[in-house]
């Protein structure tokens, strides 16, 4: 296979799923985004993605390298996705569907990896953004729900059902409310951005989503910048513990909340420093991310890995 050959990737959300082509120095050929469909059925929000990757016009005769990021849980054995907020999509069979689509435009079946989005999230910057001076580093997204991923020594940290690192999942507060993953006291049900304007709402703020939020804070709005206080401060006891048992010290956050800057850094900076104790993270380096599509660049490394082109080492 020429090393100029492309790659397929594919970053499966809650709203959206981009679909690309791209190139193994990770320039973006051909893109295409569907809307996630909010139906019932698992074939409605199938149908659009199996139309976008016969419409890439795919290179026939040729065996791909196709590179899937999902919200999660996953189960990498089994190449299926239980994504959370896909709520038709329990078991689905998205590795073997894609590889039938692929196969059905080519000719020839494909090599299909897939990833959690915040593994994905995670490589890209590991490959092309805030993290790619580093040989270890975790990746987190606070956005509408809270994401992560680890690269360590080069090497992704998936376990056994590619699962690893959901530090959104992470118990904050044993004895917290109920998280929608059946647990108690969860990062992402204090620091994702819907549940941080539920609780300001909840304090008399009018404002609607996690945008104006900021922008109040930025403007001095007690109620809003207490609020994102008490989130930031729970996203920073899970980087902590996180950090601390991976024992790496390079941090990159993106997602939505993570364009406002210093309104949302400097609590979670300063958190930090509460739960980051031990001396191998005391000053751990807290970076922003740089890609706006670094899910989907994590998928492309995904693909580009399979043969041996990928900046990730085996193993």
């Amino acid at each position: 296979m020429s090393i100029v050959t492309p790659v397929l990737a594919l970053d499966i959300g809650g709203t959206k799923i981009a679909l690309a082509v791209v190139a193994p120095d990770g320039r973006v050929l051909t893109e295409t985004v569907v809307a996630t469909r909010d139906s019932p059925d698992p074939e409605a929000v199938w149908a659009p993605i199996g139309e976008a990757i016969v419409d890439l016009g795919l290179e026939p005769g040729r065996k791909w390298d196709v590179g899937i990021g999902s919200a999660g849980p996953i189960d990498t054995r089994a190449g299926e996705v239980s994504p959370v907020n896909i709520a038709a999509w329990r078991g689905f069979a998205v590795v073997e569907r894609v590889r039938a689509a692929v196969a059905g435009v080519t000719g020839v079946d494909p090599q299909v990896v897939l990833a959690g989005d915040g593994h994905c999230i995670a490589l890209g910057e590991h490959w092309l953004g805030a993290g790619r001076d580093v040989a270890s580093m975790i990746g987190i997204v606070i956005s509408t729900g809270v994401g992560g991923g680890a690269i360590l020594d080069d090497r992704l940290v998936t376990g056994a059902t590619g699962n690893a690192v959901h530090l959104g999942h992470t118990s904050v507060n044993a004895w917290g409310e109920r998280c929608v993953c059946g647990g108690h006291g969860c990062v992402e049900s204090y620091a994702r951005g819907p549940a941080m304007v539920e609780r300001a709402r909840a304090r008399g703020w009018s404002g609607r989503d996690g945008i104006e939020l900021t922008e109040a804070a930025r403007r001095g709005d007690p109620i809003a910048r207490e609020t994102i206080d008490h989130g930031m401060r729970a996203a920073a006891a899970g980087i902590a513990a996180t950090a601390t048992q991976l024992d790496i010290d390079v941090v990159v956050v993106g997602g939505g909340l993570s364009k406002a800057g210093e309104v949302v850094f400097e609590p979670l900076r300063r958190h930090l420093g509460d739960f980051a104790t031990l001396g191998h993270v005391v000053d751990l380096d807290l970076r922003v991310a740089e890609l706006s599509n670094a899910g989907l660049l994590g998928a492309a490394s995904l693909a580009l890995s399979l043969s041996g082109r990928g900046v990730l080492r085996a193993g």
